[in-house]
């Protein structure tokens, strides 16, 4: 039998853990790589390796390696391989491309179908037929890896991601993935704590991912068991009696491991997550192996009878500007439940802010940087003995606050005056002056002074040097502090301050000191005069919020950005006119637009628009469905001279869209697409939704597109996932972190972007 080489491809950061486990499986000659561990073996080997690992990603068999200096490389490279050894001409495939420094070629979609022509024409030359493609299960799907001039060309042996081990209802979205959730448990020593018959403790399990990881490993238990499907089952080359062989060794290791399976429980606070972890329970069939009830974080805690052993959890991460008071009342919560009921026990968990770890009040080992999806996250292990105990310090600062709470009665007066009205539900506009001549000291505001400071010498400094007069100067940047702090220069320095709504969890009281104290010290580190400081409310909203009036101060400010002028209102409306983190799109649209024609689709109050005609548009089309954002868009490019011919459409985007994209007579060079997450307005016909309706949308929206003409499309939904396979037609370029501004670089989820081509 040949020896193969063989790749398991992982996140760099899960690379330790992946050759770990592979030397537990008996595969020597291990070497890390670019995208994962090469290794080698023979199919056993490979077939062992695909049903055992537990963190790898995929396992590829690589057929060969070629330069690639051109297009044409690359389809000669491919057409070396005699296709008719893998695959039959009636049978199907699916091609993988990715690439990395390449001169030759960098766009995938180019490529994989760059691929595919090679593989096609081989077949149909020989057979006067050609195999069909298909991307959810195909007889083989094909990898390759083009990394500057090297190709690298693969056999995916696992068809899809590892990860997938079947028991999981694919319509659920969860958290984590399966292989993160076991890469988690083998670093904390589950594997030794499941010998020894140590208990398993999930206390925010959700949909039951680490109890389900944490039975099998214990149970040994291959992940691979469920999966019906693999990348060699089709292949022409697989051995059906070694495949054999190797399952019916793991179903007699499994039914072994389950007879001696530890104590494993699961806690959460959700009915609906909890039945959701139960049938992922009975999916894998292990029920009446793991136990899950419905307990609050607070309630968690072992009975007596079990053993004690490690409680691992994937906690909120608090991401969301607004989320940071909550979580962090969450982790404190949780570091006290610890202390009072899991001595004795280990503990792990993965966070993304090291500051809420620090929560918990427990001394940790080294933490181990991992990634949930593209989030580098920490895996905190702990001990929870008493000499790993501490108090954190924020503990103190609201022993401070609570202090000048009780002793500061005309300070609460005037806070309650300042926030009798928030209680509505609609965002609320206070002027500074409101909650003017509070004791700072007291409030311990005096991180907040000293963060913006920090934020504001470095940023200050950036904007000058790019004539960038409105920027944001701080962004919730301490959890404490959940506001975000905009500095709008025009003939005066205006700024704009947002509070995120705290929880309820969150003592109101505290709350309103903390915004006190910060209220207090903005115009003293900015330097302006309170009067010129504006507070908005932010609240979840309705769909409509944003284009509802709140306040009729009729009072408009001009502020210029890339030499356009632009209408900003402080005291109206929840938004001030002017998204800032979409400045650089704006900058870029302007760079374009030079004798093009231009489309603003949900153009808000038209500032894109101004910018590709102060760019020198040849004409621009702005779409609305807003009378008053129609109509401001209108007063923003008449304070800016400029040729061109600019039309204003009042009306539904997506009806208007729509009907545009069936007449055909409209054609733009340039096209900006920026929707609403969700819209369900009294004005439009249906309810709108993102995630849902992207793809009918752009492709509503290509079809305006000129011959060569480019489409960006942004979205400020942060678990949006755009569809590529429905949109596999069209050149689609994740350009989001290029469209990410210093300014917003502490929160590089604030929007999306993608360049869209035909």
């Amino acid at each position: 039998m040949p020896t193969y080489q063989l790749f398991a491809t992982t996140p760099k950061a899960m690379e330790t853990i992946l050759t770990d486990e592979l030397q537990a499986l008996g595969v020597n000659n291990i070497k890390a790589t670019l995208a994962g561990v090469a290794f080698q073996g023979d199919l056993e080997t490979a077939y062992r390796a695909c049903l055992w690992s537990r963190t790898a990603n995929r396992i590829l068999l690589v057929l060969s390696s070629f330069e690639v200096k051109t297009q044409e490389d690359l389809y000669n490279g491919v057409q070396k391989i005699d296709w008719f050894e893998h695959i039959n001409p009636e049978d199907s495939f699916a091609v993988s491309f990715s690439a990395k420094n390449s001169a030759a070629i960098n766009n995938t979609h180019f490529g994989a179908l760059k691929v595919k022509d090679a593989i096609v024409d081989q077949m149909r030359a020989k057979f006067q037929t050609r195999p069909s493609i298909n991307t959810e299960q195909p007889n083989i799907r094909i990898n390759v890896y083009l990394n500057g001039e090297n190709a690298q060309l693969s056999l995916d042996l696992s068809g899809e991601s590892l990860h997938r081990r079947g028991y999981r209802d694919v319509s659920i979205k969860a958290p984590m993935k399966e292989n993160l959730a076991a890469a988690m448990l083998l670093r904390s020593g589950w594997p030794q704590i499941a010998k020894q018959q140590g208990s398993l403790i999930d206390p925010m399990c959700g949909s039951g991912t680490l109890l389900l990881e944490g039975a099998m490993i214990a149970a040994d238990y291959a992940p691979g068991l469920l999966r019906d499907y693999f990348g060699f089952t089709g292949w022409k080359k697989h051995d059906a009696q070694c495949w054999k062989k190797l399952r019916a060794e793991a179903e007699q290791r499994k039914k072994i491991g389950l007879e001696k399976l530890p104590v494993i429980v699961g806690f959460d606070q959700n009915r609906h997550t909890v039945n959701t972890a139960l049938a992922h329970i009975a999916n894998a069939g292990l029920q009446n192996k793991i136990h899950v009830e419905r307990r609050d974080i607070e309630d968690a805690e072992p009975a007596e009878s079990w053993k004690p052993g490690l409680l691992i959890c994937n906690p909120p991460y608090g991401e969301r500007l607004g989320d940071e008071q909550e979580t962090a009342e969450l982790y404190k919560k949780f570091g006290e439940s610890l202390k009072a009921h899991f001595i004795g026990w280990k503990a792990a968990m993965i966070i993304s802010n090291p500051e809420l770890g620090f929560r918990l009040g427990l001394r940790s080992q080294k933490p181990i940087t991992l990634f949930n999806g593209a989030l580098e996250c920490k895996l905190l292990r702990l001990d929870i003995e008493e000499s790993n105990f501490f108090i954190p310090k924020a503990k103190t600062q609201e022993e401070r606050i609570a202090q000048a709470i009780e002793t500061s009665k005309i300070q609460e007066q005037r806070i309650a005056q300042a926030t009798e009205t928030s209680t509505t539900q609609q965002p609320e506009t206070i002027r500074a002056d409101m909650l003017a001549g509070q004791d700072v000291s007291e409030l311990g505001a005096e991180m907040f002074a000293n963060r913006l400071k920090k934020n504001l010498k470095k940023l200050s400094h950036w904007a000058k040097q790019n004539r960038i007069t409105c920027y944001r100067v701080y962004d919730a940047d301490l959890p404490e502090y959940a506001v975000a702090v905009d500095i709008y220069q025009g003939d005066q320095t205006w700024i704009n301050v947002q509070e995120y709504e705290p929880p309820k969890s969150i003592d109101q009281h505290k709350a309103d000191q903390r915004l006190a104290g910060l209220l207090a010290e903005i115009p003293r580190v900015l330097g302006v005069n309170r009067d010129q400081v504006f507070l908005k409310i932010r609240r979840k909203q309705k769909s409509t919020d944003q284009y509802e009036k709140h306040d009729d101060q009729g009072r408009f400010h001009i502020i210029e950005e890339g030499g356009c002028k632009l209408l900003v209102n402080f005291e109206d409306y929840l938004d001030t006119g002017l998204f800032l983190d979409h400045r650089p799109i704006r900058m870029l649209i302007q760079k374009q637009a030079k004798d093009k024609s231009f489309l603003n689709l949900f153009a808000y109050t038209g500032s894109a628009t101004v910018h590709a005609a102060m760019g020198g548009a040849k004409s621009t089309t702005t779409v609305d469905m807003s009378n008053t954002y129609i109509n401001w868009a209108k007063k923003n490019m008449a304070l800016n001279a400029n040729e061109g011919a600019h039309e204003f459409i009042q009306a539904d985007c997506l009806e208007w869209l729509a009907a545009e994209a069936q007449l055909a007579n409209r054609h733009y060079d340039l096209i900006f697409l920026d929707p609403p997450t969700f819209s369900n307005s009294k004005r439009m016909d249906a309810v709108f939704d993102i995630q849902n309706d992207h793809v009918q949308l752009i492709n509503n929206a290509i079809s305006l597109l000129s011959p060569g003409g480019v489409l960006y499309f942004s979205t400020n939904f942060r678990r949006f996932k755009i569809d590529k396979q429905a949109l596999s037609d069209l050149i689609v370029e994740d350009i989001s972190a290029a469209t990410i501004p210093e300014d917003f670089a502490r929160n590089p989820k604030i929007h999306y972007c993608w360049r869209i081509q035909e």
